[in-house]
């Protein structure tokens, strides 16, 4: 906090007696002849009085203190911070959508329902599945929601020999904590030396108590699992559901198909790859969608169409609700609008250029910082350093050392099968002129650690905080001013 004082006073310390930004008239009775005396205030109570201007200008000097979006580059590995048209944001929140009370009549909403209706379809439509729910408030949500739903459909089957669900390795790290949360118990498998699963050590995991495995498309070191066709025979032959966690889906949308490599349950992050901002604290949306002889266990209500009018329907098969009603409506408007813009082929090129990215940044900095594994990886490129030769510095120092030159850090120590690792999402639209300068910034990092390394160690220095002692941070925590 004393940092931030070198670059201004706190809103408290700016207080001037008698500044305001709004005088009310004074008023006609105390507050006395409303309240008890217990209820009122013996004293005033301790609050900046600043002007109207003083107050933007301290507000805005705050926000111009934070990395955001608008303003930087955000390489945010495994997170897909891209650009969000701001027309989305104003159409989500039109006074028809943003007013409709969530216990209106159905038919008094018809236009919100149309909506979240042909949603479902174009997702369905881009995946291949039979049925979408867009009930889950988040990815983890959907995680849970897609878990929950394989339990159902074992339930429905009497499969209560069932209780296991596999991970690998190279999985979300939400996945296991999902099938947990869901009653299962976690095989976690490790990954073949390309990084993508091993097959072996999934054909040895498979048992009759196999309930699902939880796949990460492409994984989470980047790369493609080349065998999926074949581990998707392998998990159906054993009795099993192939789960898919789509939240890396913005390489391949508009070029594969989930239902065409044999996945029976996936989610989606409408705040990642469908436009809706994404790490802004905000809420999400992970839609959850299955293959026909899984769809009956979705969560319920359903949109359906039914004689020219929106119903949200239920199944007697379905698992329940998921929440109180039936998903964020606002960042679904976005992800419907988004998909309503662009058509198969250009959604294709939107993958294509994501994977390009990756592999321009990944191409560009070999030799200094080396991808972890040797080959074209998808939307995101993870590197990784050897700190005994590299001076000492670690990848904790490289990322810190990048907010000095104006870039927020990449995912670092992710994936955590990935030693000192560097997870870099460029995301379709970064143009090659930011990469370009991304990959500067980088190099002349490298050298730094060549001659003054103690620099990079030390970073970051322009920032209104630096270094700190994380360990203390964390352990002994000073919550206030």
């Amino acid at each position: 906090m004393k940092e931030i004082l070198k670059q201004g006073e706190l809103s408290i310390e700016k207080s001037r007696p008698g500044r305001r930004g709004v005088r009310f008239a004074a008023v006609r009775r105390p507050a006395g002849d409303y309240l008890p005396g217990s209820c009122l205030r013996t004293q005033e109570p301790n609050l900046p009085e600043l002007s109207e201007f003083d107050t933007v200008r301290h507000f805005t000097r705050l926000s111009q203190l934070n990395y955001s979006l608008d303003a930087q580059f955000y390489p945010l590995g495994s997170c897909t911070m891209k650009y969000n048209p701001k027309a989305y944001d104003t159409l989500s929140v039109l006074p028809s959508f943003a007013s409709a009370h969530p216990f209106a009549p159905q038919i008094a909403v018809q236009g919100t329902l149309q909506i979240l209706y042909e949603l479902q379809e174009l997702l369905k439509k881009i995946t291949g599945l039979a049925a979408f729910t867009l009930q889950p408030a988040a990815g983890a949500h959907g995680e849970l929601t897609g878990i929950l739903t394989v339990r159902a459909y074992h339930d429905a089957h009497g499969n209560a020999n069932r209780t296991e669900v596999i991970v690998p390795d190279t999985a979300h790290g939400t996945n296991p904590a999902t099938a947990n949360m869901a009653g299962y118990s976690v095989i976690n498998i490790k990954s073949a030396a390309d990084g993508c699963v091993d097959k072996e050590a999934l054909q040895a995991a498979l048992s009759e108590k196999t309930a699902a495995v939880m796949l990460t498309v492409p994984n989470t070191v980047g790369l493609f699992e080349k065998d999926i066709r074949e581990i998707a025979d392998m998990v159906h032959k054993a009795g099993a559901l192939l789960y898919m966690d789509g939240a890396n889906f913005n390489a391949l949308i508009g070029l594969a198909k989930p239902a065409d490599f044999g996945v029976d349950v996936m989610h989606l992050n409408l705040h990642k790859t469908f436009a809706a901002p994404h790490g802004g604290g905000g809420p999400g949306s992970g839609p959850v969608g299955a293959a026909a002889h899984v769809a009956p266990y979705l969560p319920k209500p359903i949109v359906t169409l039914e004689n020219g009018v929106y119903t949200l329907h239920d199944t007697h098969e379905s698992l329940g609700k998921m929440k109180a009603f039936y998903g964020n409506i606002a960042v679904c408007l976005r992800g419907y609008c988004y998909l309503r813009q662009f058509d198969g082929e250009t959604l294709k090129t939107i993958a294509e250029n994501a994977i390009l990215n990756a592999n321009y940044v990944r191409a560009k900095l070999k030799g200094k910082f080396n991808a972890f594994f040797d080959c074209p990886c998808m939307h995101e490129c993870v590197l990784s350093i050897n700190p005994a030769e590299m001076n000492g510095v670690h990848t904790t120092d490289v990322a810190k050392r990048l907010l000095d030159y104006g870039f927020y850090a990449p995912t670092i120590y992710f994936p955590l099968i990935v030693p000192e690792a560097m997870m870099v999402e460029p995301t379709e639209t970064e143009s090659k002129a930011t990469l370009d300068a991304f990959v500067a910034a980088l190099e002349a990092i490298y050298e730094e650690i060549q001659t003054d390394p103690q620099l990079v160690k030390g970073a970051p220095h322009t920032q209104c905080v630096n270094r700190i002692d994380e360990v203390s941070a964390a352990r002994q925590p000073n919550l206030r001013w």
